[in-house]
């Protein structure tokens, strides 16, 4: 029985949205479910997807916390630093 675990922040995916909505996770269940089905053969009622919200001051990325490292990436992208 597969089991997935989806973790992502709480923030939403469009402007103004602070979290993901009951169809945008509908979809992703379905997806993966296919996903799975169409890759491995697992049977889409075996399949069991856990999705996870958490607040982004919950999350660290680079050994700072998300916001700041954000905001460090953005600032080094803006001033070319790190760019191809």
């Amino acid at each position: 029985m597969p089991i997935v675990n989806i973790l992502v922040t709480r923030e939403g995916t469009t402007p103004g949205a602070h979290r993901t909505t009951a169809a945008q996770k509908a979809a992703v269940y379905e997806g993966i479910t296919d996903l799975l089905f169409n890759v491995m053969g697992k049977p889409r009622e075996d399949t069991t997807v856990i999705f996870h919200e958490h607040e982004i001051e919950n999350i660290s990325q680079g050994g700072v916390p998300l916001a700041l490292y954000r905001q460090q990436r953005a600032a080094s992208t803006a001033s070319g630093i790190g760019s191809p």
